[in-house]
C-alpha cells in the first residue's frame, strides 16, 4: 500500500528500468532454482551500428530508443563460485554501458538475526529450514553514469504483477555491480 504522502521513487534511468525489468521477465520464464546470471548492458544503438550480425542474430532491426539499452547474457560463472565473489574480479570494457546480475536467496524476516548461526553451512541449513522464510529473486543494474534499479520477485507471490522494483532495493549488489564499471578488479595474491 502506497503512502499519498510520499513521492514515488520514479527511475533516474528510465531505459535501465526497461532493460531490468526485461532480464526479470525473460529470467521468470525460466521458473525457479536457477544460476545466478550476469548481463553486459550495450546501447542498442551502438550495437546495432557496430555489430549488426549480432543485433540480426538478436532480431533487433533498428536502435530501439533513443539511450535504451540490449541485454547481452554472460557465460556461466565459475563452477562453485557466488555470483557476489566473482564480481569482485570483473571488469567491463567501455563498450559496455552498464550491467545487471540476477540472483535467488533466502530472506529471512526481521529479528532473527541473533539466531543465526556464525558457521555459513550451518546458517544456510538455518535459513533453508526457518518456517518464515522467502525465496526471492533479485535483478539489480546499474550504469556507468550510476543510475541503478531493482526488480524483485516472491516465490511465494510470483506472478508478474507482484514483482517489486525501484532504485534502491539490494544496495549490496548495487555497490558490487558498480565497483565493476568503475574499478580495477581485484588481483588473487
Amino acid at each position: 500500500m502506497t503512502d499519498p504522502d510520499q513521492p514515488t521513487a520514479l527511475p533516474e534511468d528510465p531505459a535501465l528500468a526497461a532493460a531490468v525489468l526485461e532480464i526479470e521477465a525473460h529470467v521468470a520464464g525460466d521458473g525457479w532454482d536457477q544460476p545466478a546470471r550476469l548481463y553486459a548492458l550495450v546501447d542498442t544503438a551502438e550495437l546495432v551500428a557496430q555489430e549488426p550480425a549480432l543485433a540480426a542474430a538478436m532480431a533487433i532491426d533498428g536502435p530501439g530508443d533513443d539511450g535504451s539499452f540490449t541485454p547481452i547474457e554472460q557465460d556461466g560463472l565459475p563452477h562453485g563460485q557466488a555470483l557476489e565473489e566473482a564480481l569482485q574480479s570483473i571488469a567491463w570494457p567501455d563498450s559496455v554501458s552498464g550491467c545487471a546480475a540476477v540472483i535467488e536467496r533466502l530472506v529471512l524476516p526481521p529479528g532473527v538475526d541473533d539466531d543465526i548461526p556464525d558457521d555459513p553451512t550451518s546458517a544456510e541449513l538455518f535459513a533453508r529450514e526457518h518456517p518464515d522464510r522467502q525465496e526471492v529473486r533479485m535483478v539489480a543494474g546499474v550504469t556507468r553514469a550510476g543510475a541503478s534499479y531493482c526488480a524483485l520477485r516472491l516465490r511465494a507471490h510470483d506472478d508478474d504483477q507482484s514483482v517489486v522494483n525501484g532504485t534502491e532495493l539490494v544496495p549490496g549488489l548495487l555497490e558490487l555491480l558498480h565497483a565493476t564499471l568503475h574499478d580495477t578488479p581485484l588481483e588473487n595474491p
